[in-house]
């Protein structure tokens, strides 16, 4: 009696399915950029009582998404992918010397080429692409994290919202565990704080994307914050007698 015939089971990975597995990756907290030796200020926020519980977090990384940096790097971000996509290196190195220029504080720009470079460096060895060689130029302590990202994702086919998305709820989930750990809020509370974000990162994803087909020369009038209280507890930080925190 002759065996029954085996039919292969042929398992087909889409194109969106792999690149959703590579965001993942890379916005992942075991991407080593050390994102968990920053708070952007934040722990100066609780430091003076301006952040104690989950619904002050909240606040406080709502209006960084909405009107400060948060808000700063999608602008960059987007206007930064497009360039690498169309692989408009001088646009690109016009981008990425703004964006260093732009980080308001000493820590600031500490906390933002810090990741930039240490993504890149890690991005080199195990993603590399055409798009991120675009960025050679730019020196390690002029490369901030929004480009380096953006860079890297536009040369891997992520389409800009999904990165943009994934780039925001990594930052968003790394201060979100900062908050954790300084408050303290418990881990029920830390994620309740993501959850609740989820709205203000759609909307900045869907306001920065907007902006897409802006030119480069435009970038500037798109940017602005008004989100002071950031940027003065970045500033305080940097002579906090006791940190927990690189910034």
């Amino acid at each position: 009696m002759r065996a029954p015939a085996v039919t292969p089971i042929t398992t087909v990975t889409t194109m969106a399915e792999t690149i959703l597995y590579d965001l993942l990756s890379w916005m992942s907290p075991s991407w080593p950029v050390g994102a968990f030796a920053h708070s952007s200020g934040l722990e100066w926020a609780v430091e003076d009582g301006l952040v104690t519980d989950r619904a002050a977090t909240q606040a406080w990384l709502f209006d960084w998404i909405t009107h400060g940096g948060g808000w700063s790097d999608a602008v960059l971000f987007v206007f930064a992918h497009a360039a690498a996509e169309s692989r408009d290196r001088a646009a690109l190195l016009e981008i990425a010397e703004l964006a260093a220029a732009l980080q308001t504080t000493a820590e600031r720009r500490v906390e933002a080429t810090a990741q930039g470079a240490a993504f890149r460096r890690i991005a080199r060895s195990t993603a590399p692409c055409e798009a991120l060689a675009l960025l050679d130029d730019v020196e390690d302590q002029d490369l901030a994290y929004p480009l380096a990202v953006a860079c890297l994702t536009a040369g891997h086919g992520a389409p800009v919202s999904a990165a943009l998305t994934a780039y925001l709820h990594g930052v968003v989930a790394n201060l979100a565990s900062a908050a954790q750990r300084l408050i303290p809020l418990g881990q029920t509370d830390g994620q309740l704080v993501i959850a609740g974000l989820r709205a203000a990162v759609s909307d900045a994803v869907a306001r920065a994307v907007a902006l897409r087909d802006a030119p480069v020369g435009a970038l500037f009038d798109c940017l602005g914050t008004a989100s002071f209280m950031t940027d003065i507890a970045s500033m305080a930080h940097e002579t906090q007698y006791t940190r927990l925190f690189r910034t």
